[in-house]
C-alpha cells in the first residue's frame, strides 16, 4: 500500500519540514496541516507547508490514509483523542516524538483499534515554529520506526517507503531499545548542554557579558543545543525518564572518575580516556552523520 493523504498534526520544525519534504519529493502526495495555534496556521499557509490548512483538526485528518503527529510528546495524548472520532477506516497514526515507548503507549490508550506505527526523525535543528521547516532536514539522516507486536506489514512497509522518499535512512528497532539508545545520544547531550549554559550564566565573578563575548567553540555547540525547543525538551525527560536517570547515573560515575584522574594528576589516565573519545568522533564523521570541516561546517551567521 501506498499514502495518498497525508495530514500533520503540528506545524512546527518537523511538521512543516515533513510538508515540505513531501511538496519537494513525493508531490502527488496530497497535505493537509493543523495546529492548534492560530497564529501558526496563518504563517504555515503563507509559507505552503502543506498543500492545505485547515481551520480544525476533523478536517486536517478526514481522509487521510497516513496522520503525522508533529507535536511535543507531552500532547500526544490530547492531540490524539481530538483526532479520534475523525480517523477514516484503515489509516496509520505515527509521530515524530523523541521518546518512544511513553508515545506508544499514550497514543494505544487514546486510539483503540487504529493501527499505531510510532516513529522518530533522528533530525533537527536548535530553531522551532512555522518557520524553521525546510524540505531537506531528513536527507541522509536516520528515522527510526517502533512498531508495535504483530503491525500490519504492509502498513509498516508503506511507513518506511514514506520515509525513505523524504531522503532518510530507516531503523526498525523496540521502543524500550530506542529510548536507552536516545537517552544516551540525545537526551542526556541536551541535559548536559543546558546544565553548562546554566552554570555559566549564573557564576559570580565572570559576568554574562564575558562569557558570551569569549565562547570557544565548545561552549559555543553547548549553547547551540541549549536553545532547543524548551516544552519539547521538558516533554521528552519526563516521558522517558527511566532511561535518562540511568544514563545519567552511568554519566556521573565516569565524570566522577574524570576528576579523580585530574585531582590526582593522572595523565596517562586522561590521555587514555581522551583518545577512545576521540575515535567516536571520526566514526560519526564516516557515517556522514556530521562534518569533519573547521565548527563542523556550520558558520556563525
Amino acid at each position: 500500500m501506498t499514502f495518498a493523504r497525508v495530514a500533520i498534526v503540528g506545524l512546527g520544525l518537523l511538521g512543516g519540514s515533513i510538508g515540505l519534504a513531501v511538496r519537494d519529493h513525493i508531490p502527488g502526495v496530497a497535505t493537509a496541516g493543523w495546529d492548534a495555534d492560530p497564529a501558526v496556521r496563518a504563517r504555515a499557509a503563507a509559507r505552503g507547508l502543506t498543500g492545505t490548512v485547515c481551520e480544525t483538526a476533523a478536517a486536517a485528518v478526514a481522509e487521510a490514509d497516513l496522520v503525522i503527529l508533529c507535536v511535543p510528546v507531552g500532547a500526544m495524548g490530547a492531540a490524539a483523542r481530538a483526532i479520534a472520532p475523525h480517523l477514516k477506516p484503515g489509516v496509520v497514526v505515527s509521530d515524530v516524538g523523541s521518546s518512544k515507548a511513553a508515545v506508544a503507549a499514550t497514543l494505544a490508550e487514546a486510539l483503540p483499534g487504529v493501527t499505531i506505527i510510532p516513529a522518530h526523525p533522528v533530525a533537527g535543528t536548535e530553531r522551532s515554529g512555522p518557520d524553521a521547516g525546510f524540505g531537506a532536514l531528513f536527507q541522509q539522516r536516520w528515522c527510526i520506526v517502533t512498531p508495535p507486536e504483530g503491525v500490519d506489514t504492509a502498513k509498516l512497509d508503506a511507513l518506511r517507503a514514506f520515509w525513505e522518499a523524504l531522503g532518510a535512512r530507516v531503523e526498525v528497532m523496540e521502543a524500550a531499545h530506542h529510548d536507552l539508545v536516545l537517552a544516551v545520544t540525545s537526551h542526556l547531550p541536551h541535559l548536559i548542554a543546558y546544565t553548562i549554559v546554566g552554570t555559566a550564566s549564573d557564576l559570580e565573578g565572570v559576568t554574562q557579558g564575558e562569557v558570551i563575548k569569549y565562547s570557544a567553540g565548545g561552549f559555543r555547540d553547548f549553547t547551540r543545543i541549549a536553545a532547543s525547543d524548551p516544552t519539547m525538551w521538558r516533554d521528552v525527560f519526563l516521558s522517558n525518564r527511566e532511561a535518562v536517570l540511568e544514563m545519567l547515573q552511568r554519566f556521573t560515575e565516569d565524570l566522577t572518575a574524570l576528576q579523580r584522574s585530574i585531582r590526582l594528576s593522572d595523565g596517562d589516565a586522561l590521555f587514555e580516556h581522551f583518545t577512545r573519545t576521540r575515535a567516536i568522533r571520526r566514526s560519526i564523521i564516516e557515517e556522514g552523520q556530521d562534518d569533519a570541516r573547521p565548527d563542523f561546517g556550520r558558520s556563525d551567521h
